[in-house]
């Protein structure tokens, strides 16, 4: 079984830059692909972006698109979230989870769910 650890969060201006990362321990790491999702206070679990190994492949929600990067090191066993331009609704806990479904979106196709890492963007 994985363990998922997350890291890297904290209080950022908007406009600002954040970089998470989700180490792995447990089992091979690279033959799954990885996501990560954030939930904000009063808000359902939502998918952020994912990536698989091989082949390589990333996507990412809409909302995210052009200024979130997901990224993986599969000698460190860890997955990154590099977060740029910041705005106020990207304020949240961001969770790392592993998915066997590449494509999907959906939280009830990813598990081993790490405890999350808060990120808070004022203004």
């Amino acid at each position: 079984q994985v363990q998922l650890v997350e890291s890297g969060g904290g209080l950022v201006q908007a406009g600002g830059s954040l970089r998470l990362s989700c180490a792995a321990s447990g089992r091979t790491f690279s033959s799954y692909p990885m996501g990560w999702f954030r939930q904000a206070p009063g808000k359902e679990r939502e998918f952020v972006a994912a990536i698989r190994w091989d082949p390589f492949g990333t996507y990412y929600a809409n909302s995210v698109k052009g200024r979130f990067t997901i990224s993986r090191d599969n000698a460190k066993n860890t997955v990154y979230l590099q977060m740029n331009s910041l705005k106020l609704e990207d304020t949240a806990v961001y969770y790392c989870a592993i998915g066997p479904k590449y494509g999907s979106t959906s939280v009830t196709d990813f598990g081993s769910w790490g405890r999350g890492t808060q990120v808070t963007v004022s203004s």
